[in-house]
């Protein structure tokens, strides 16, 4: 593979202008598809194999004028202290608001008077007015949600407090700007690391390029191939963050070429041939996690992990091939200008910290080993408490109308108005459905934690009934969680009684089941990912006990970060500090989504760091030296590259949403643990214990794998055209250039 790429990088150099061209041309091909391309299809909350999908598909089918996916609105109104909603003046506001609300669209399907629908808390301090649509939320215009925002602003006044909640609501984009300031420190950290601004700029050109192309071919292939309208989200974040990491080390891999007195061309091939192959490993590890979501058995991240899949493959192609184009064109500007001042061959003979690391875990690696695991196994510790869920609109930012809109349905109707159980009475078959729902509605009603249960609805054929049950507790609380387990527990002796089938649905009902079938996908997917990945190693590293640390040094920190998590949105600790203003499960997704994300970047970080290892065993040095090569070249790198998602992820912190804020402390903290206690501290200290041991293989395996030669060994072996280190060097118009 090595000699493969280094042709390639060769070939990339010297054809630099119709390389980088080709690359502009696919961009703007793309951009054209995907502008051209007919809207993307709204993704679909879809749970196929669950009770709450089955329900959902005879609704759908029994009742053919109910759309339980249209948008929805609950427009709130609460009277000032000491006054009541019922009260001459309020009540004449309501119900203005109301009129307004059914003339606001030709979207509106219906908005329901308080008054008339009993939507009355019984203190009479609180009413709330469902508002339906004709369309989905996806496709609801923004006419229809700026009037609802616009009539809901107009009720305020007299005192009376309005909100408003639900699907139709404009949201707020949580993550505004917070990307822009993570690219910023990305760009900061780079220029820190090479000391020039061409360097620096080289990894955020080559990665943006990618990722461009990669979310237009996404969005031209989202209608045909029902990709959905939020396939992009996944391919975005993991795109620029693997095309940083993998121009960020080839980069770093040709200025060292350079500094050790090679020409510029001979330099991006041996970048391109070593670092190269380091990064298409890496990058297979990442297509091998992404392509492992299908396991879940959910469509929607099924096409995210297979999207994002595909651009991070586009990431790796563009490193090869268009980032040597532009190491061309940079000409010596590549590097600082006190490297270019140093005599050529001559790197500058000052340790570097990445090798004085590394020498003082080889005098105690015993102890670093030991104190970084019992580390990470303290902070693992709360994820044993783990629990799952999907967040509601109580979980959004304080300030926002929505959450507000919670907090006074919770306080006038109870947690458990917020998320109501919707219960269908299937009994197509001649069976009796006014028994059938009568029958459920007085066995509910005695279960614990229900507060209230409302009149069965029936079809047009009289043969499915719908019941709406309300909780004593809020949507994503353990309890309610149990009140659907009740529900359906009872669903047999009901059959045997009346014939009839009854099945749990509605958003809460639904998030159960979501919760459940990731959790039961968890593990699967671990085994999957982790046991492709372990294979893939053997065949970078030529080891078995390489592969397998590397493995369990991610299970470390995937565990240290989800006990955090536990720790700060489940159990509350420094929640004043982060912002957390409300402690609650953790969303279903996070755990799976940061096992994919994080176990691709920790592979990269692996690969980088271990192959400049093996590369210096295979010419001679021994197991310490080794480590040390290692960290002397790639400590560095592995280091910025780590700072930079730390920031990116980390920059979500910020974020007035609670749910922002999951994802960004969740990414950071696992970022961080993986790179600098893992990589770089159990890691080195490990190879060190096993010595030559580390890089075994049984002959029988090795004779079974194939030799792909990761570190260049055959290059070595055949000169690869090398240059002694005072040879001259020649730019673009074949004048000398020193470095």
């Amino acid at each position: 593979m090595a000699t493969f790429l280094d042709r390639l990088g060769r070939f990339a150099f010297r054809h630099r202008w119709g390389v980088a061209v080709a690359w502009l041309v696919l961009l703007v091909a793309a951009g054209v598809a995907a502008s051209a391309a007919a809207p993307a299809v709204p993704s679909s909350f879809a749970l196929p194999g669950t009770q709450a999908q089955r329900a959902v598909d005879v609704l759908k089918e029994r009742f053919p004028g109910m759309d339980v996916e249209s948008a929805s609105a609950r427009v709130v109104f609460r009277a000032p202290v000491g006054h009541r909603v019922t009260e001459r003046a309020n009540r004449a506001r309501i119900e203005a608001t109301v009129a307004a609300l059914k003339k606001s669209s030709p979207q509106v399907a219906s908005v329901a008077d308080p008054f008339v629908a009993h939507t009355v808390s019984k203190d009479r301090t609180t009413a709330y007015a469902p508002v339906a649509y004709k369309a989905r939320a996806v496709a609801l215009s923004e006419q229809s949600k700026t009037s609802l925002m616009r009539t809901v602003q107009k009720a305020r006044g007299g005192g009376l407090a309005v909100q408003v909640g639900g699907s139709a609501v404009p949201a707020e984009d949580a993550g505004s700007g917070m990307e822009a300031v993570g690219m910023a420190i990305a760009a900061v950290v780079l220029v820190i690391t090479f000391g020039s601004l061409v360097a620096a700029g080289l990894p955020l050109v080559t990665a943006l390029l990618g990722v461009g192309i990669g979310v237009c071919v996404i969005g031209a292939l989202a209608n045909p191939l029902d990709l959905g309208d939020q396939t992009s989200t996944l391919a975005l974040m993991l795109g620029l963050a693997v095309g940083v990491d993998y121009a960020l080390f080839i980069v770093t891999r040709y200025r060292t070429e350079l500094a050790e007195g090679r020409e510029r061309e001979e330099a991006a091939g041996r970048a391109v041939a070593t670092a190269g192959s380091a990064v298409v490993f890496a990058g297979l590890t990442v297509v091998i996690a992404l392509a492992g979501l299908s396991v879940v058995g959910l469509p929607v991240l099924t096409k995210m992990g297979l999207s994002a899949a595909g651009t991070v493959a586009l990431a790796v192609v563009v490193a090869l091939t268009l980032l040597p184009a532009l190491l061309a064109m940079a000409g010596k500007r590549i590097v600082g200008r006190r490297a270019r001042k140093r005599p050529a061959g001559r790197a500058s003979g000052k340790p570097t910290v990445g090798a004085r690391w590394a020498r003082f875990v080889l005098r105690r690696p015993l102890m670093v080993m030991v104190v970084s695991v019992i580390g990470l196994g303290v902070l693992a510790v709360p994820a044993a408490s783990l629990k799952l869920g999907v967040p509601d609109e109580g979980a959004m930012a304080a300030n926002t109308t929505q959450r507000k809109a919670y907090d006074m349905l919770s306080a006038g109707f109870g947690p458990g108005i917020n998320g109501p159980l919707t219960v269908v009475v299937d009994a197509k078959g001649g069976k009796d459905a006014t028994r059938a729902a009568r029958k459920l509605t007085s066995t509910v009603r005695a279960l614990p934690g229900v507060a209230a249960v409302g009149p069965a609805t029936f079809n047009a054929a009289h043969d499915t009934a719908v019941v709406s049950v309300v909780p004593s507790t809020k949507p994503g609380s353990a309890q309610t969680e149990n009140l659907v387990r009740a529900i359906r527990a009872t669903s047999a002796d009901l059959q045997h009684v009346t014939g009839a089938r009854t099945m749990v649905t509605g958003l809460t009902g639904m998030k159960v089941d979501f919760s459940r079938k990731i959790t039961g996908a968890l593990l699967p997917y671990l085994g999957i990912t982790v046991g492709l990945a372990f294979v893939l190693l053997m065949l970078v590293f030529r080891s078995v006990l390489v592969p397998l640390k590397a493995a369990a040094g991610f299970l470390l920190s995937i565990g240290a970060a989800l006990g955090s998590l536990v720790a700060v949105f489940q159990w509350g600790w420094l929640a004043d500090v982060l912002g957390v203003d409300q402690k609650g499960p953790i969303t279903s997704t996070m755990p799976i989504l940061m096992v994919g994300i994080v176990f691709g970047l920790a592979m990269d970080y692996e690969v980088f760091l271990v192959t400049r290892m093996r590369e210096a065993y295979a010419a001679g040095q021994s197991p310490h030296e080794a480590i040390v090569t290692g960290f002397r070249h790639g400590g560095r790198v592995v280091s910025a590259a780590a700072v930079i998602m730390t920031a990116v992820f980390g920059s979500f912190i910020a974020s007035g949403d609670q749910s922002m804020k999951l994802v960004g402390l969740g990414l950071a903290v696992a970022v961080l643990l993986d790179a600098f206690v893992v990589r770089m501290a159990i890691v080195p200290a490990v190879l060190a214990l096993l010595g030559r041991a580390a890089w075994w293989l049984p002959k029988w395996l090795g004779a079974l794998l194939p030799d792909i030669d990761v570190e260049g060994g055959r290059l070595h072996r055949t000169g690869g055209a090398l240059t002694p280190a005072h040879a001259r060097r020649e730019d673009a118009g074949g004048h000398r250039v020193r470095f």
